[in-house]
C-alpha cells in the first residue's frame, strides 16, 4: 500500500494462522520516483485531468506490481505459494460528504493502481479497491483498519491504536464500548509540507527541526478553529481537506522563524489527537494505552507533545508488540484481503457508518 504520504510503496509477506496469528516473512519499500510522486501530489491536490487519472492508474499498477516481484524474489518463496496479493491502492481522491446530482445523493472515493494489472504482472490473483464497497453501503468507505486492529490487538486492554501517516486516524479498542474509529486530522501531511517549501527536505527526521523551534501559541489557536476537529465521529478526511491549498492559506499568518512554523504544525498534530480523545474517546472510556503506528512514531518530538497532552495516556508503538511500524498498515490490508479471499465481511459499520456488515473487494484473477 501507500498513504496520503506518498513517500513509498510499501509492501510486506504476510504468512496468516487458522487462530488469526500472522508472521511477517519479509517485507520491502519501493520509492516512488520523483517525477510520479509529482504527479500524484498534483492529482491529490486537485491539479490534473482524466487523462492524466487514467495514464497514473496504470503507471501506480505497475509500480506496485513491481514492488510485490521484488519482494517476492527477495523473500525466496515460491509464486505458486503465494495465495494472493491485496493491494490498497493509491488515493486520489476521498469525497466523504454527500453530494448529489440528477436525484443521486452519494459519497465517493477513488484509488489507483489498477488490480488487472497488478495480476496480470505477477501472475497473481489480486485483491484490491476496498473502500467502495462501504460507501455503496451508505459508509464513509474509511476507515478500514480496525478491522484488522481488533484482530492483531484485541481488547484485552483499553487502547487506542493511533496512526499518524499523511493524516492521523484512531482506532478505539476497549472492554467497555463497540469498536470505533475516526480521522483526527493531519498527521504528517503539513509537516511535510512546510519541511519541503522551508528546508527542501521530504519529512522532519525524527522530529529534530520540529525540536529547533518553539510553539507559536496564536498561530497554533487560529490552527484549531479549523470545523472539521469539532464533527462527531464517524468523519473521515484527507487531501481534500488538508492540502496544498490549505497550507498555503494557513502560511499567510505563519511566525517568520522556520523552525517555529514545523514546532507549530507538529504541535498542532498532537493537539488534534490529543483533544479528539477528549471529546470524543474519554466520554466512552478510560484508555490505558496508545500505540503509535506509521511515519509519526518515529517523531520523537511528536511524541513528546503527546505526552504533554496526554500524561495519563501510556504512549508506546507498534514496535512494542513486534510490528513495524511503517508496516501496521500493510499487514491490516493482509488481513482485509483474507478476508474477502475466505468471502467474509470485512468491514466496521460503527467505524465507517455503513448500514451493515459488507464483504469489501474486487479480485482480479
Amino acid at each position: 500500500m501507500s498513504g496520503t504520504s506518498l513517500d513509498s510503496v510499501d509492501s510486506c509477506l504476510v504468512r496468516i494462522y487458522d487462530d488469526m496469528s500472522f508472521e511477517v516473512i519479509d517485507s520491502y519499500s519501493l520509492e516512488y520516483p520523483d517525477s510520479v510522486r509529482e504527479k500524484l501530489l498534483l492529482l491529490a491536490n486537485n491539479k490534473g485531468d482524466v487523462k492524466e487519472v487514467c495514464f497514473m492508474n496504470f503507471v501506480v499498477g505497475e509500480l506496485f506490481a513491481q514492488a510485490a516481484n521484488i519482494l517476492i524474489q527477495k523473500s525466496g518463496i515460491k509464486k505458486e505459494d503465494i495465495d494472493f496479493i491485496s493491494s490498497h491502492g493509491q488515493t486520489i481522491c476521498h469525497i466523504p460528504q454527500i453530494l448529489e446530482i440528477g436525484d443521486i445523493k452519494t459519497r465517493s472515493t477513488l484509488q489507483i493502481g489498477d488490480i488487472s494489472v497488478i495480476s496480470q504482472k505477477t501472475g497473481l490473483m489480486t485483491i484490491g479497491d476496498y473502500r467502495t464497497k462501504d460507501i455503496a453501503a451508505n459508509g464513509h468507505g474509511a476507515p478500514l483498519v480496525p478491522f484488522a486492529d481488533k484482530i492483531i490487538f484485541g481488547t484485552d486492554k483499553n487502547r487506542v491504536i493511533q496512526n499518524i501517516g499523511g493524516i492521523s486516524n484512531s482506532t478505539v479498542l476497549s472492554k467497555n464500548c463497540e469498536i470505533f474509529a475516526f480521522d483526527n486530522g493531519p498527521g504528517n501531511m503539513i509537516i511535510d509540507y512546510f519541511m519541503n517549501k522551508l528546508f527542501s527536505q521530504p519529512y522532519d527526521k525524527n522530529g529534530e527541526t520540529a525540536a529547533m523551534g518553539t510553539v507559536d501559541i496564536n498561530w497554533l489557536n487560529s490552527l484549531l478553529k479549523e470545523p472539521y476537529y469539532l464533527l462527531e465521529p464517524p468523519k473521515t478526511t484527507g487531501r481534500e481537506l488538508f492540502n496544498e491549498e490549505y497550507a498555503k492559506k494557513i502560511y499567510e499568518t505563519a511566525p517568520k522563524d522556520k523552525y517555529d512554523v514545523i514546532a507549530t504544525v507538529t504541535n498542532l498534530t498532537a493537539r488534534v489527537i490529543a483533544d479528539s480523545y477528549k471529546a470524543f474517546i474519554l466520554p466512552k472510556t478510560q484508555i490505558e494505552e496508545a500505540v503509535l503506528c506509521g511515519g509519526g512514531a518515529y517523531n520523537k518530538t511528536l511524541r513528546q507533545y503527546l505526552n504533554e497532552y496526554l500524561p495519563d495516556v501510556k504512549i508506546t508503538t507498534c514496535e512494542n508488540y513486534n510490528i513495524n511500524n511503517k508496516l501496521k498498515e500493510c499487514i491490516s490490508f493482509a488481513f482485509l484481503g483474507y478476508y474477502t479471499f475466505i468471502k467474509k465481511p470485512n468491514n466496521v459499520p460503527s467505524c465507517t457508518g455503513a448500514d451493515s456488515p459488507v464483504i469489501m473487494g474486487k479480485i482480479s484473477f
